[in-house]
This record gives structure tokens, C-alpha cells and sequence, in this order.
């Protein structure tokens, strides 16, 4: 911004100063008097940007119009003989002697203008410049640097006023004052080398620049201050040699970090040493020529073209002063509201997708399947090439002890098969007579065999069929001819290799392929062959294939994405025979991305997946980028004389077929060559990124040697190569900042000789501010303090995402900026570990809230992690108001944060791992590489940076809210043998013929605690109320979370071996035993584990009434969960609410199904039964499936509807008949929940008749409550009695009791102070459940009496078994229940909401007095109800507006 032309500034000088621009008078005489200014020129730009090379294309402060359009760039030094017109211009103007001149009006617009005073002062001192402008807004800028007779660019001066900023280290910015309707400025010069300022006003809201008649405003200082400089012996040194003394001087002194003051020690040293110089008589001609290495000439007649050395040094200087300039600045982020960010767009995949037919088999299809089907037949080879719109299918099957080739062809026009037989590579060999088919023609070194008509389906096809006599051949090579014309494959001949591993697909199991778009995955593979050609090859194979996995939906995406991601990590073979140039890459490149661009335009919901496959794929080369590859090596190579040996290899290899490996090669030798010339270096980078020394020889043209240069090569090669690889990165990079930002700002590059040129546009409608972060953040990218990179990359972010939401021009340019600043974002989180190692808790937790905002910007479904953002935000704002509860609070701010990235994990592996392991089954990946798919993925992002901060900072937390490493939900001391599973739930059925301590990783909170197991620990967190929690207290089972990794690391690391546990309420000790103590082991815990004594069940009868209100409710007609709340009613305190309730008594399910209407059903429930006595447990889920066939008999429908009505409670046919069917469905989901696994399990484990179970259903109206809750009036992690322990959730009680991951909020309260409850834990329950009104049915069955089962009986609610997500609950295969469909003990008549949860506005968390009135209300219900019945009870209710409301009691166990 700093450029100007001399020769226009001396014009303005003269007809600017003394007159006001805005008379007419002086408009013409500037008109008469103004010589055309010397035409703008640019300087060459290499390609693509270069940090110390050159800057962003932005606003420059010469000739351009008064409208929007930004400024003109000019970045040359002035011409010699403009320098001496300007030299004698300013040194022999006159000025006014009075104290304060005004200088001259500027007409602004039509209503404002701008007025210029200077004070004068005393020689050598300061001076001042005021400006006033009237009728402004208040973002007025100047935009402004100093002129000085001895530099051709603008100096910017140390003495500013406040608020000023430089700007992209070429001008100054500063604010005016506003005051009134006007804004003034003064500007203070204390250099009296300075003999004018130039400067532009730029109105910042309305982005409209105001320049003097097209040119820059120009002010001239008095020149008493200039005065008598020579005569006196008073020496200015130019403040560019200071700068490169000074740069010398810290070169010399070894680079030594410098503090502020000793910077500018230096600086006047520096000064002071060339200021002796002067004095001593050195020419200053001569003293520039030697520290800028150029010339010795005229300082006035300097040629304006700089040597390469003077550039270098200047290209140093600017880079070390950029950096001393920066090193504590920061970026202002603007204030944001957070949710802006928000995008609930999920990556749906429907059930129809996942299940849907595969497209019409083709002929080649039919013929495929027609020769896999046959008896033995094993398939060897299978290649499938493209012949214009047409295919042909080879095939060599081996069956019978018989190897035969199979081409095939939906091409019906006659052909003649050309064709010989080949033991190597590349030989062609004619057949032995025997074998050829019937009617070919031997000629010398082929046969020509034609092809024969054929039909499948009523499909034409061609065939030729060859049956082989020997098999030392190795493959087929052939080529196809109509009449005259032959065809070829893409100029190369056919070849079948007959070795080829080929998978078999029509005799799988059945499962291959399940949960992906397997048709299309087939399809890649088919093309591979082709497409491992060339990069050009695939790039135009992927092209042609993006319409398939669009159509494919969300699988088929996802599967291009796995085939890229395994050629991008070299899973796929990147050349095979081919040559191609470098720019075809990057055409078929643009091709690809094209495409991908506009599906990211049109479907949202993939966007995520597509920009993936983006940055796995690289830009290509737009403006024949591509091209330079081929031509830069050549010129590398001339000018620093090594065009021999490896440099000769690479070059053949680059121009033969380019590929990603380029890059790190380039890397390789640049490392090599700084490391002055070790050679291990070298191996060090390319053994760092997968390369070796077998894969340089794997090249079509290999690279054999090592590289060997001359130290006087160095510098050049150095310069050299780092140009080069951003041409390299330009193509072949997806991530690279560089190359990003200078393809969306805009550069040009000359060619050179032969070399094509280069010019980029930059990108329309990006933001004013917009270059000066992208600069900001390039120039602060190697910081070793991360935090102001961290915030520019960021906010760079947030600028770009409106553009990249919206079908912006050149999104693609965008979409990889983006990417790029999300990869250099998280290497440089990375990189600031070490930054963070003794940090503050505050620091830690910005970061975080950092690397959360990241993670939301590349996610398309991120409206759970803003959310665990606000939380953050929030939990630093209780920090700062010295809030104590801030580490408890943070703590569940980081559970739900690692709940949130576990989400994603889990969602990424069902959606990608399938697709992986299929397509990688088709193509022979490594099976290493298919195992670490997703969880790579998930490496390489955000997600897993913001995982290691989570680790590092849990720790933290849990000192500081004194939480220990340990929660004890069930404490008890137990010995066992330790066992180490994955998860919990998969082995519930197993039992154990020893005491076992089981290691779960996974334990999600509806799990039975299997047979034999004594101890379960567990890095999960479910609710201390959680069915699995009540189980193993109720059977005397340890159960304890443990929060230290190493702990648990340590502990699994012992499976098999006997340990003993002793617990406290807060913490767990362990140590190994011998089995002999084990055997002397208490008679207590040789019992605990094991299955609770006897049992036995009454069965219920049907006592002739399908429906009852809460007065009939007795022991014979519904369970104890209905008699308890009948029992309450109107005994608890006034301010308890007790729900309206009337029931379905037992005996009518059985009723129901021996009505005649139901005959079918009551004979296939009979059946399956015969099936599950016989051990067959797939038929409880046809069992549940069959009860929904059940029909309501008239009278049901009748006696309920009268029930409902006259206990005041509506009844749902008035509506309509709809919502009687959805009502009588949920009744029969209750039924049909007896046949759940988990609860038949139990049945067997203790022995009990299942046949015996009797199902009543309680009827309540929904209260749709704000919160629920559970109390347990006996603490049951200490089993202190005077303790009453409760644990609360946002919404309906579900999410509670269900098996919905994260924690409620917890609560102690002591029974004598019950106004003084203590919270445990804050909620990290990332779901919360809403429902209009509504009626629920609720399962209530003669199991919720059993003695020891009364706390978590048989049928406790499990509204959500998996809580999978939307996708794995369409995909997921397992044989287990699924959400809902089969597992709902209570069942809601209408569907509840899922909302995600944001706590910072829950008035529960954000405001102390409302949670302890709300906490303290809940408390007193329970220890009400617990002094009602004498003993410790198991509560549950909710909370609305304020009221509390009980749904059932039982005793706690």
C-alpha cells in the first residue's frame, strides 16, 4: 500500500498545496498542469504465493475512482529521474512562517469535505498535521505514510497517534475522533528526514475510498525542520540501510531473541555505526552498495531492476522486521453470537437407501453371475474395460481342474477377437491350434477368433470362450477389430492378467458388503484396473462415477470417499505403464473437483464427506499450474547446473507422471540441502511420509540415486525448490495455506524461456478486512506461541462460512482455503502442547473453546458441540467471577464434550468402516490398512486434538473439584479374577464358572450383570440410578467408574490374574492376590454375583374388567407400581402432585388374545414359544412383533374409554380414529415388552416360569415436565440414611432412567437441613425429551414384587436400549433389541421430541437461587414420601412451573 509515482506526487505538490482542489479555479489549472502518471506495473509474481516473496493483491494507496472499486496495486521504486524531480520539488517550494497554515479544503462529497492545517516548528522539532472532516460517520480511516527523498516507498513512522495499525507493513491506518457531526486527527512527525505525508481516506462501514481527483492527497512539511542538515554536520542515515545494519548485526550476534528495549538498543547501534561511517567520509552510495551487494553508482541514478542479492537480503530483513513486529500482536475477534455458526444439517441415511435394490443388471452383469453360480467355479481374474459407450467383460475361471478365459461384450456390432498368450510381461504369443476356438486363424505371433452371439434375458451379447491347456501362462494380451478399424485401450493393448486375487461376491454370506451402496463399491472395482494407470486415469474414472454415488445417496458417497482416501494413502498403485503430463493430471483433477463442487452446492447434507474427499484428491491446476511442474524442473535444473543424476531421475519422473510423493521429494531435498548436505536427512523426511527406498525404485521411471550438490549450489537450490514446491502444492495439495490463499487473493507468474505463465483472479465478494487476516495469519504461522495464530485462523474461518454456504463464484478456491486453515489450525494446537504443559486452567480452556469452534466449522451437524462450547464459555465466566463450582461445572462440560466426540467416532466408523471393508475386500488393501480406516479419519481431525486437550485437563478438573480418580457406585469388597471386555452389553448373557472382575470399556446403563461376576469397572459414566448401577448394588456387585487412563491402562494389563478391591464412598485400593486367598476369601463375596435365591410368581388371572380407576387397584388386579401410586394419592403434602391413573389390570393381554379375532396371532405366539423352549432366542423378536397384530376387542375399548373420561382424563378417540390406534398400539408395545431380552433373561436366571409373568398397563396423562427426577432417600454410593440422594434431568425422565449417555445432575441433601442441598455433579446429558400432551402406558407387571427386585424390577422403562444415532439405527446389525421398536416398557402415545440441550440458558444451572429452591423442593418430596411409608423409598417425578409432581415410589433396595 505503500508504492507511489514520484512524478504525479510532484504534479499534486504543485497544484495541491497552496489552492483548494475544490475551486474551480484550481480544478482547471490541475487539469492544465497534470502529466499522465507513468502506467502502473506489477512485479512478477512467482506461483503461488510466496510469504517473503511477495504480498496479497490489496488495496494500494494510488490513482483509482471514488467508488468501491479497490485501489490500484504499485509496488515498484520510483524512476531515477522522477526521484531528482521530486528531490528538487520539495526542497525548494515555499512555506508560510506563521505558526498554523491552513494548508487547503478537499471536497469529499457533495456535503462534506476535508480541511489540512500544519503547525510549523522550530528546526529539528516536531510537527503537526490536523485534520478535520465534517459531515462524516465515525469510521473514518487515514490511510497514510511519510515521504523521504532518499526511498522510493512510503516510510511509516515510529511517532503515532493512538489506535493506529499498520497495514500489511506498508502503510499506516488511524482512526479519526469522532466529535459532533465532524472527525478530526492530528498527526505528530518528529523525523526531520520526513518532508511530506501522502495519504487516502477510507470510510470503513460504507467501504468507500476518498482520494484528491483519482490521486493520492499530498501535504508538504515545513521546511525549516529540513534546514541546514548538511551545513550543521548533522548526518540521516536512510531508514532502510538501519534496518539491514541492524539485521546484520542480530545475524552476527547468532539470532538472539531480543526483548522490546534491547530491540531498540540494537536499532541505534545499528544506526549509530553507519552514522560513524558517514562522518568518516564514506560515500552513502558506496555504503549502500555494500550492505545491499549491488553496484556502486549514483544514489540519485540507482537502477530501478534490483540484484538478486539485494533482493534476497531485503526478502530477510522485511521477514525478521515482520516478525519482531508481530510477536505480540493479536487480532480484535468480533462479537458473535455463537449459534451463528449452527448447522443442523445431518448426513441422512434413509432406510430406504440403506435397503434398496440394486439397479437393473446389465447383460455383463447377468453373464458374471451366470459363470460364478457354476459348480466349483472359482473366479481368478475378472477386468472389465470401457470401448467408447461400450463394454467388454474378460474372466478367467478356473473350474473342474479347467482354466478358461471369458470375453464378453454388450457391443452387438461383428467383432474379431485379436489375441495371443503371454508366460511374462509384454510378450505376445500365438496359442497352440488345440486350444484356439473353432473358426480362428493362427497367424505368427496371434490368433483371431470371432465372436459369438448370445443371449441372457432376453439381453444380445457377444462371447468368446477359451478353455486353456496349460498353466504356466501368465495373462492375455489382445486387441479387437471391426472390419478394418481396430480398438485398442486407450492406445495400449488389452491384457488379463490371470494371477489377479479376484473376491467372490455371489457366494458371500450374505453379509458382505451389508451397510454400504455394494453395487456401486463393485463398480470402483471393476475400474480399477484402468483407473491404476495414471492419476489422470482416475481423476477422470472418479469424474465419471460422481453422478453413481450421488445417486447411491449418502453410502455411495461415502464409498468414493474410501477409494480416495486408499489411493491417497497409497493403498491403491498411482501408475502403472503410462505417461501422461502433468497438466492432463490437473485437467482431470478440475474435472473431479468440479463435480464435486457443484454436488457441494446442491447437496448440503453431504458436505461434509465431500470435503474430505476434496483434500484428499488436491486442487489440479487451475491457470495450467499443472504445466509448470513439467517446466520448473527444467529451469531448477539449467540454472544450478545439476541435470545430472537424481535430479536427471526426478525430472524423468515428474515428467512422466507426477504424483503426491513430488511434494515430499521436493521436502526431502530442500531438508537435505539446509542440513548442509547430510544426506540421512534426506531418507529422515521421505521414511516420515511412507516413502522408501523400494517405492522410488517402484517408479515407472525410478529415481536410483541419492542427491549430491555443491555448497555453492546452495543458495540457489534452496530458492529454487521452495518456489517449485508451492507448484507442487498448488496440484497435488488439498491443505496447503500457501498455495490456498494466494489461488483465492489472486497472483500472477511469468513464464520463463519455454515456461507457460500463470494468472489467478482473485476470488469476488470476499470482505474488505478479509486479506489482512490471511496476511495476518501468514505471517504468524510459524509462531511458537499459537494463540493469536489459533484466533486469526479462526476468525478467518468464520469470515469465509457465509461465502461457503451460499452457491458462491469459484467455491471450490474457497472450500480449500477452508480446508487449509482447518489443517494448519490443528497443527498448530498441536504444536502448542508443550505451550500448555504448566498453563493456567483458564488458558486450557480457552484453548479448548478454540479447538470446539474448529471442530464446529467442519462439521455438518454441530449443534451439540456449540453447545459444549457455550458450556466452556460459560464454566471461564465462572472462573472470573471466582465462582467456586466453576471446576465442577467444567467437569461435566467436558464429559459432555468427550460424549460429543465419541458420538462422532461412532457415527464415523458405522458409516465409513463397511464401506471400507468391503471395497478394501474388492481391491486387495492391505488388511492393516482397511482394519485403522475410520479410526485414521478420526486421528486426522479436529476431533481427536481436542480429545488430547480433554485428556490433559481432566486431571486438572478433578484436583481442583476435589473428585479424586475414582466414583464408587456400588461399594463393596470383592476378590476375582480379572476380565477384560469391550462392552458390557455383549456379554450380559455369559456366565462366568469363577469370580470374575470384569474391565468394561463400555457399560451404557440398562445391562444385566452377568452370572458369576463379582466386580464391574469402567471408564463409562452411567448414572449412579441407572438400571446396571441398581443392579449391582441390589446383588452385591462392585461397580465403580475409574477416571485415570494409566489406572485402567495398568489393571487391564493384568487380565487373568486375581486381584482384590476394597472400596470407600469415594475411592477403590487394589492389590494382587494368590488363589489361594482367594479360595479363603469371604463366604460374602464368594455369594456376591451370584443369582438371587428362589423365586416364585403367582399367575394372574383375568377377573372379568378390561379397564379400573385407582380405587379398584389391588394386588390382583395391577402391580405395585400402580398400588403406589393410588396409596398416595391425597396423603402427600398439598404442594405434590399425584397424576391421574387408571389401569389395564392383569389377565386382559391373555384375554385379548383368546378372543376369536385374534385366533392367528394366539397360534403363532404358541409357535414361537415351542421355538424359544428349544432355545431359539430370535424368536423374541418375532414374539414382540406378532403381539402388535393383536385387534381390541369393542368391549376393551369401551370400559377404557369410560374409565379414562370419568377420571378426568381425555380420551383419545374423540379426537379421531388415528389417535385411538396410536394409543392401542402403545398398549400392546407394553404387552410385547414381556418378551424383551433383558427381562426374559432374568426370568431365567432366576429360575422363574416366564409363562408366569402377568402384565398390567398404568394409564397416565403425560405431565410435560421442565425437569425429572429420582430420589433415593438412603444415599446408595455411602448408605448414609440421614442422606437423601436425588439426581435431576432436563425434560422427561427417560433420559434418566433410560440408557441415554451422560450424567444427570446429582444431589445430597441432609435430611436435617433440607433447604441446604449440595450438588455432586452438573449435567452432561446431551438430550434432553419433550412432549406435548399426551397420554403414556406404562408396563407394571407381578416381577415389580419379587423380593430383591423391587428397586430395578424386571420391567423397569428402557425407552432407548442403544440411543444409537440416526444412522446407526437404520444400519446397525445386531441381534439385539433396537430403539423403541421392542424394548419400551413405558410407552408415550405420541412421539417425544429429542432436542439437543443447552444448559448456559437453564435457569437450573445459571441461577443459584432458583436451583436451590428447585433442589430443596425435591428433597422434601422424598423425605415426605419415605416418612409416609417408614422407609427408604426409590422416587421418580418431574418438575412444571415450579410444582413437583410424583409418578410412582417403591422401596429402595
Amino acid at each position: 500500500m505503500g508504492g507511489f509515482s514520484p512524478a504525479s506526487a510532484a504534479q499534486r505538490c504543485a497544484v495541491g498545496i497552496h489552492t483548494s482542489p475544490s475551486s474551480p479555479v484550481s480544478r482547471s489549472r490541475s487539469r492544465r498542469q497534470q502529466q499522465p502518471a507513468p502506467p502502473v506495473r506489477r512485479r512478477r509474481l512467482a506461483a503461488p504465493l510466496a510469504v517473503s516473496r511477495r504480498s496479497l493483491l490489496v488495496p494500494r494507496a494510488v490513482a483509482a475512482s471514488t467508488d468501491r472499486a479497490s485501489p490500484e496495486v504499485r509496488t515498484l521504486p520510483p524512476p531515477p529521474s522522477a526521484r531528482k524531480r521530486l528531490d528538487g520539488l520539495l526542497t525548494s517550494l515555499p512555506f508560510l512562517s506563521c505558526r498554523a497554515q491552513a494548508v487547503g479544503r478537499f471536497n469529499l462529497e457533495s456535503n462534506s469535505e476535508l480541511q489540512v492545517t500544519v503547525n510549523a516548528a522550530p528546526q529539528g522539532a516536531i510537527a503537526e498535521i490536523n485534520f478535520e472532516a465534517t459531515n462524516t460517520s465515525g469510521s473514518l480511516v487515514l490511510h497514510w505514510g511519510a515521504l523521504r527523498p532518499d526511498r522510493g516507498e512510503w516510510l511509516l513512522p515510529s511517532r503515532r497517534p493512538d489506535g493506529t495499525t499498520t497495514f500489511k507493513n506498508q502503510a499506516l491506518r488511524t482512526p479519526f475522533v469522532k466529535s459532533g457531526d465532524n472527525s478530526t486527527l492530528r498527526v505528530e512527525i518528529d523525523d526531520p528526514a520526513v518532508q511530506a505525508i501522502e495519504f487516502l481516506l477510507f470510510d470503513e462501514a460504507r467501504n468507500k475510498w476518498f482520494k484528491n481527483n483519482g490521486q493520492n492527497f499530498l501535504i508538504q512539511l515545513p521546511t525549516s525542520r529540513n534546514q541546514g542538515q548538511g551545513a550543521s554536520g548533522a548526518t540521516v542515515v536512510p531508514e532502510d540501510l538501519v534496518q539491514i545494519q541492524s539485521y546484520l548485526r542480530w545475524e552476527r550476534n547468532g539470532k538472539q531473541s531480543y526483548t522490546s528495549d534491547q530491540e531498540k538498543v540494537e536499532y541505534e547501534a545499528a544506526r549509530a555505526e553507519l552514522t560513524d561511517e558517514l562522518n568518516r567520509g564514506v560515500p552513502l552510495e558506496k555504503l549502500r552498495a555494500r550492505l545491499t551487494k549491488t553496484p556502486e553508482s549514483s544514489e540519485r541514478d540507482a537502477p530501478a531492476a534490483k540484484t538478486t542479492a539485494t533482493k534476497e537480503l531485503e526478502k530477510r530483513v522485511s521477514k525478521h522486521e515482520k516478525k519482531k513486529k508481530y510477536s505480540v500482536e493479536r487480532i480484535q475477534r468480533k462479537n458473535r453470537d455463537i449459534t451463528q455458526l449452527l448447522n443442523k444439517i445431518k448426513p441422512g441415511v434413509t432406510k430406504e437407501q440403506v435397503q434398496a435394490a440394486p439397479k437393473q443388471p446389465t447383460v455383463l452383469d447377468l453373464f458374471t453371475k451366470s459363470l460364478q453360480e457354476g459348480d466349483d467355479c472359482d473366479v481368478l481374474s475378472r477386468k472389465l474395460f470401457k470401448i467408447g459407450d461400450k463394454e467388454i467383460l474378460a474372466i478367467a475361471t478356473k473350474a473342474l481342474g479347467k482354466t478358461r478365459v471369458h470375453l464378453a461384450t454388450n457391443d452387438v456390432e461383428p467383432l474379431i477377437l485379436h489375441w495371443a498368450l503371454a508366460k511374462k510381461a509384454g510378450e505376445w504369443e500365438a496359442p497352440p491350434l488345440s486350444i484356439a476356438p473353432s473358426g480362428s486363424t493362427l497367424l505368427d505371433k496371434a490368433c483371431e477368433t470371432s465372436f459369438v452371439e448370445s443371449e441372457l434375458d432376453g439381453l444380445q451379447y457377444q462371447v468368446v470362450e477359451i478353455e486353456l491347456d496349460d498353466d504356466g501362462y501368465k495373462g492375455m494380451p489382445f486387441v479387437l477389430r471391426h472390419g478394418e478399424t481396430w480398438i485398442k485401450n486407450n492406445d495400449s493393448d488389452f491384457y488379463l492378467d490371470f494371477k489377479t486375487k479376484v473376491t467372490k461376491k455371489a457366494k458371500d454370506t450374505g453379509d458382505a458388503g451389508k451397510g454400504t451402496a455394494k453395487a456401486f463399491l463393485e463398480r470402483i472395482a471393476d475400474l480399477e484396473e484402468d483407473a491404476q494407470r495414471s492419476f489422470m486415469h482416475r481423476f477422470n474414472i472418479a469424474a465419471d462415477l460422481v453422478d453413481q454415488a450421488r445417486d447411491a445417496g449418502l453410502l455411495g458417497i461415502v464409498g468414493l470417499f474410501v477409494w480416495i482416501r486408499f489411493m491417497s494413502t497409497r493403498q491403491l498403485i498411482w501408475n502403472k505403464n503410462y505417461n501422461v503430463k502433468p497438466r492432463e493430471i490437473s485437467k482431470a483433477q478440475d474435472r473431479f473437483t468440479d463435480d464435486l463442487e457443484n454436488m457441494y452446492k446442491s447437496y448440503p447434507q453431504y458436505r461434509e464427506i465431500l470435503r474430505m474427499i476434496l483434500s484428499a484428491v488436491g486442487r489440479g491446476g487451475e491457470g495450467d499450474v499443472g504445466q509448470r511442474i513439467r517446466d520448473e524442473i527444467l529451469v531448477i535444473q539449467r540454472n544450478n547446473d545439476c541435470k545430472g543424476g537424481m535430479m536427471e531421475e526426478w525430472h524423468q519422473k515428474l515428467h512422466n507422471n507426477t504424483s503426491p510423493d513430488d511434494v515430499v521429494i521436493c521436502q526431502a531435498i530442500i531438508d537435505y540441502i539446509k542440513s548442509d548436505f547430510d544426506i540421512s536427512v534426506y531418507w529422515d523426511t521421505l521414511n516420515k511420509n511412507g516413502i522408501n527406498k523400494e517405492r522410488l525404485l517402484s517408479y515407472d521411471r525410478a529415481i536410483h540415486s541419492e542427491p549430491k550438490f555443491r555448497s555453492d549450489q546452495k543458495e540457489g537450490l534452496l530458492r529454487d525448490l521452495g518456489n517449485y514446491m508451492r507448484s507442487l502444492k498448488a496440484v497435488h495439495s488439498g491443505a496447503d495455506l500457501e498455495s490456498a490463499i494466494a489461488t483465492c487473493m489472486g497472483y500472477k507468474s511469468e513464464g520463463e524461456g519455454f515456461m507457460v505463465g500463470v494468472q489467478i483472479n482473485p476470488v469476488k465478494g470476499l470482505s474488505s478486512g478479509f486479506p489482512e487476516l490471511l496476511q495476518f495469519v501468514l505471517d504468524h504461522v510459524e509462531d511458537k506461541s499459537a494463540e493469536p495464530l489459533l484466533e486469526g485462523l479462526l476468525e478467518a474461518r468464520v469470515e469465509l462460512r457465509p461465502l461457503l454456504i451460499e452457491s458462491s463464484e469459484r467455491l471450490k478456491d474457497l472450500i480449500f482455503l477452508d480446508i487449509a486453515l482447518d489443517s494448519t489450525f490443528r497443527t498448530a494446537v498441536e504444536r502448542s502442547y508443550e505451550e500448555l504443559n504448566d498453563a493456567a486452567p483458564e488458558k486450557i480452556m480457552y484453548f479448548i473453546g478454540l479447538v470446539l469452534e474448529n471442530l464446529a466449522l467442519s462439521t455438518d451437524d454441530n449443534e451439540d458441540i456449540l453447545y459444549c462450547l457455550k458450556g466452556w464459555n460459560q464454566a471461564m465466566e465462572m472462573v472470573k467471577q471466582k465462582d467456586d463450582q466453576w471446576a465442577l461445572y467444567a467437569k461435566a462440560c467436558l464429559d459432555r464434550t468427550r460424549l460429543a466426540l465419541a458420538s462422532k467416532g461412532e457415527q464415523y466408523y458405522n458409516m465409513m468402516q463397511p464401506s471400507a471393508e468391503y471395497l478394501g475386500s474388492l481391491l486387495n488393501v492391505d488388511e492393516w490398512a482397511v482394519d485403522i480406516f475410520t479410526e485414521e479419519i478420526i486421528r486426522g481431525g479436529s476431533a481427536a486434538t481436542l480429545s488430547a486437550l480433554l485428556n490433559r485437563f481432566d486431571p486438572v478438573l478433578r484436583n481442583v473439584a476435589h473428585l479424586g480418580s475414582w466414583q464408587v457406585i456400588s461399594p463393596v469388597e470383592v476378590t476375582g479374577y480379572v476380565v477384560v471386555v469391550d462392552k458390557l452389553l455383549s456379554v450380559q448373557n455369559k456366565s462366568y464358572d469363577k469370580p470374575t472382575i470384569l474391565m468394561a470399556k463400555s457399560v451404557k446403563g440398562e445391562e444385566e450383570i452377568p452370572d458369576g461376576v463379582v466386580g464391574v469397572i469402567t471408564p463409562d459414566m452411567p448414572d449412579v440410578l441407572s438400571h446396571v448401577s441398581v443392579r449391582a448394588r441390589n446383588c452385591k456387585v462392585l461397580f465403580a467408574t475409574c477416571f485415570d487412563p494409566n489406572t485402567l491402562s495398568e489393571l487391564q494389563g493384568h487380565e487373568g490374574k486375581v486381584f482384590s478391591f476394597k472400596t470407600t464412598s469415594a475411592d477403590v485400593t487394589y492389590r494382587e492376590i494368590t488363589e489361594s486367598e482367594l479360595m479363603q476369601s469371604s463366604s460374602a463375596n464368594a455369594q456376591a454375583g451370584e443369582a438371587i435365591a428362589s423365586l416364585s410368581l403367582v399367575k394372574k388371572k383375568f377377573l372379568g374388567k378390561y379397564a379400573i380407576s385407582a380405587e379398584d387397584f389391588t394386588d390382583e388386579m395391577v402391580g405395585a407400581k400402580s398400588r403406589n401410586i393410588a396409596y398416595l394419592k391425597g396423603k402427600v403434602p398439598s404442594w405434590v402432585g399425584i397424576p391421574t391413573s387408571v389401569a389395564i389390570p392383569f389377565g386382559t393381554f391373555e384375554k385379548v388374545l383368546s378372543d376369536d379375532t385374534n385366533k392367528e396371532v394366539a397360534q403363532n405366539i404358541q409357535m414361537l414359544k415351542g421355538r424359544l423352549a428349544q432355545d431359539d432366542f430370535s424368536a423374541l423378536g418375532e414374539m414382540r412383533k406378532t403381539v402388535l397384530d393383536l385387534t381390541a376387542p369393542t368391549q376393551l375399548v369401551t370400559e377404557l374409554k369410560e374409565k379414562m373420561l370419568s377420571s378426568g382424563m381425555p380420551w383419545p378417540g374423540d379426537e379421531s380414529d388415528q389417535r385411538w390406534e396410536q394409543a392401542w398400539m402403545a398398549i400392546k408395545k407394553v404387552w410385547a415388552s414381556k418378551w424383551n431380552e433383558r427381562a426374559y433373561f432374568s426370568t431365567r436366571k432366576v429360575k422363574l416360569d416366564h409363562d408366569y409373568l402377568s402384565m398390567s398397563v398404568l394409564v397416565q396423562e403425560i405431565v410435560n415436565a421442565d425437569y425429572a427426577f429420582v430420589i433415593h432417600t438412603t444415599n446408595p454410593s455411602s448408605g448414609d440414611s440421614s442422606e437423601i440422594y436425588a439426581e435431576v434431568v432436563k425434560g422427561l425422565g427417560e433420559t434418566l432412567v433410560g440408557a441415554y449417555p451422560g450424567r444427570a445432575m446429582s444431589f445430597v441433601c441432609k435430611k436435617d437441613d433440607l433447604d441446604s442441598p449440595k450438588v455432586l455433579g452438573y449435567p452432561s446429558k446431551p438430550i434432553g425429551l419433550f412432549i406435548k400432551r399426551s397420554i403414556i402406558f406404562r408396563s407394571d407387571s407381578n416381577g415389580e414384587d419379587l423380593e430383591g427386585y423391587a428397586g430395578a424390577g424386571l420391567y423397569d422403562r428402557l425407552v432407548n436400549f442403544f440411543h444409537e444415532t440416526q444412522f446407526t439405527h437404520m444400519i446397525k446389525n445386531s441381534f439385539s433389541i433396537t430403539a423403541k421398536e421392542c424394548a419400551c416398557f413405558s410407552v408415550p402415545m405420541d412421539e417425544e421430541d429429542q432436542v439437543v440441550l443447552d444448559y448456559t440458558t437453564d435457569a437450573l444451572i445459571t441461577d443459584s437461587g432458583f436451583r436451590s429452591s428447585i433442589l430443596s423442593s425435591i428433597a422434601r418430596a422424598g423425605h415426605a414420601i419415605e416418612e409416609l411409608y417408614g422407609s427408604p423409598q426409590d422416587v421418580e417425578g418431574v418438575v412444571k412451573d415450579g410444582k413437583i409432581y410424583v409418578v410412582q415410589t417403591r422401596p429402595q433396595m
